[in-house]
């Protein structure tokens, strides 16, 4: 295999550039760091769409005729494509990835909820670089990297943000949202929703370089989408299928391609904005999805999907747009990645930045920009619980130390590592290495909840633990919220750490039936406690099963009321907070989607 081999498919005017190295520091360093300035007119806007659970199959421009995403594709015409782009195998992971430049597990990203998708501090986001370089910068969806600050996205270096910082979210239509740490109303369908917000934030930001960043959170579960697009796949025939035919359910398959039109239809909506602010040359355009598919679909033959480490669980599609700098229709064959994100729209954009941290990714600037580019082999690693799998530009080793040729055999049906134990061996070695550098573990338990680093600290139920009968409302901890308290003797606790001692008002979001009004509840944390009593009824019905195209394996939602409970007095540091019943007059005490502690002045 040759060191280094030319990668472009087509030629492309030369252009003189070099990747200045990037400064990753602490939190609190990031925020203060210097970057270069340049004058505005010099730097492109950048604008980044990233799916949530779409295959590289959901595309008309994959070849999938079962659907058509005409803007989507349009990106791929204008701009490069390319061919194999890897992420994770699963969200906040993905996330992680694309903010930092580094593999996930570097920034303490080991799972998708209860604290586990939270980003590290002292890692710096691209926000924080772009921010620091004079660009406004906007996310506008699925966060997924952390929700108390100073994890949320406007600590990391988004001024604007507008969406849900959850892994999943329990209904797509008019729900719960938050703008910049306030919880507001969502209107209408989401992905249009989020959409128009971005739009909006780049209507404000013309005549700035800006950095809009929009995080979809569809075609993840519900599978909840509008009539206008679900109308087209009611009951239609689904001419390409799953190679597996009888794993595929054809419900699932109809809705997540309903959901992928509606995606085209907003990328459509803001690619036109750019046109017509007059500013689409002026700006990069990226696109592409954070895991493989979330059922088993059409997805060109590849084995694996959401969740797996091989070919079809990170494959994933990836566009890049920049009109008058990146050839139209040019494709790259060589592997890439989330983590090269980072450093090439760092490139791109001419921001000078520094580094103590070791950035995993490479530069795509030569594959885009110049016309005979040369390009070292590398690996790719692939990781999720405690499988890992690792990717050349010609082999992959899976995670049972199974070797494919992923030229001759994309569907992994032939295991050579018999005939090539070198090349098995070298690649073994490399994964064992790979563990080691980035502190490779599929859990981290000594991470409390921080509380204290803004005004407002809220504590879903997706980050406390039930005791006793009371449970979730779903398995899956994202979107739920806690229930059946039916004895005195069970109880609900954060782990959290208290930035700043002082007084905190204790609120509680419950729900109640009429006939168990009463409920005498205590939240403690050390030798602080406030004791509350529940006087108003307030049981509204779940919502969510009325938009389902496919029934779900999320939680359902509710209207929450609030109640505050008194004021807290905490210390800083670490400590347990726990909610118990006193008293339970009825059946139950309460449901309880969140407490949220407010610094006192």
């Amino acid at each position: 295999m040759p060191n280094e081999i030319c990668c472009r498919a087509r030629n492309a005017p030369s252009v003189c550039s070099a990747l200045f190295p990037v400064k990753l520091l602490g939190f609190l360093c990031a925020l203060l760091a210097p970057a270069t300035i340049l004058v505005a007119a010099e730097r492109p806007n950048v604008v980044i769409f990233l799916a949530d659970d779409q295959g590289w199959g959901d595309l008309s421009v994959s070849g999938n005729r079962n659907l058509n995403t005409p803007n989507i594709d349009s990106l791929a015409r204008d701009g490069a494509t390319f061919e194999r782009f890897y992420v994770c195998p699963v969200c906040s992971p993905t996330r992680a990835e694309f903010l930092t430049g580094r593999y996930a597990q570097r920034g303490g990203v080991y799972s998708t909820s209860r604290g586990g998708e939270r980003l590290d501090l002292d890692e710096k986001t691209i926000a924080q670089y772009f921010q620091q370089a004079g660009y406004a910068t906007g996310a506008f969806g699925k966060w997924h990297n952390g929700l108390q600050s100073p994890y949320h996205p406007n600590d990391r270096g988004f001024s604007e943000y507008y969406g849900f910082c959850s892994g999943h979210w329990g209904s797509y239509f008019d729900p719960q949202l938050e703008r910049n740490g306030e919880l507001v109303a969502g209107e209408g369908y989401i992905t249009d929703d989020l959409t128009t917000k971005a739009i909006e934030f780049v209507q404000r930001s013309k005549g700035e370089p800006f950095l809009c960043y929009l995080p979809y959170c569809t075609p993840h579960s519900p599978m909840q989408v509008p009539d206008q697009w679900y109308e087209k796949f009611d009951g239609a025939e689904i001419e390409m299928r799953h190679l597996n035919k009888s794993r595929e359910s054809l419900p699932m398959t109809r809705a997540a391609l309903a959901m992928c039109e509606n995606i085209d239809f907003n990328v459509g909506r803001m690619l036109s904005k750019l046109d017509e602010l007059g500013i689409a040359d002026e700006t990069i355009v990226i696109y592409f999805s954070d895991n493989g598919p979330n059922s088993y679909r059409w997805n060109g033959g590849m084995k694996g999907r959401k969740g797996s480490v091989d070919e079809g669980g990170v494959r994933v599609p990836f566009f890049i747009r920049w009109p008058g700098h990146i050839d139209s229709g040019l494709k790259v064959d060589r592997i890439a990645g989330a983590i090269d994100l980072l450093p090439t729209l760092a490139d791109l954009c001419e921001l000078s930045m520094n580094t103590d941290h070791q950035i995993d990714g490479r530069s795509l600037k030569p594959l885009l920009l110049e016309e005979n580019s040369t390009w070292p082999d590398r690996s790719l690693v692939s990781a999720w619980g405690k499988r890992v799998s690792i990717r050349t530009q010609k082999y992959r080793l899976d995670n049972e130390g199974r070797l494919f040729d992923m030229i001759n055999d994309p569907g992994q049906s032939h295991d050579i590592s018999t005939g090539s134990q070198g090349i098995a061996r070298q690649l073994k070695s490399e994964v064992e290495k790979w563990k080691q550098e980035v502190g490779f573990s599929d859990t981290n338990t000594d991470r409390p909840f921080s509380v204290g680093y803004s005004k407002s600290t809220r504590l879903p139920a997706r980050d406390g633990m039930p005791h006793g009968k009371v449970k979730r409302s779903c398995h899956h901890p994202n979107c739920s919220f806690f229930e059946n308290w039916v004895s005195d003797e069970a109880s609900i606790s954060w782990d959290i750490e208290v930035a700043e001692k002082g007084d905190y008002q204790a609120l509680l979001d419950y729900t109640c039936r009429p006939d168990d009004v009463g409920a005498v509840l205590k939240l403690a944390a050390g030798s602080s406690a406030v004791i509350g009593q529940i006087a108003e009824a307030f049981d509204p019905p779940l919502r969510g099963a009325e938009h389902d195209r496919v029934k779900r394996q999320e939680s359902y939602v509710k209207d929450f009321e609030r109640v505050n409970l008194g004021t807290l007095n905490l210390p800083s540091g670490q400590a347990k907070l726990v909610l118990s019943a006193i008293k339970i007059p009825g059946t139950e005490a309460v449901d309880v989607r969140r407490v949220t502690l407010v610094k006192q002045d």
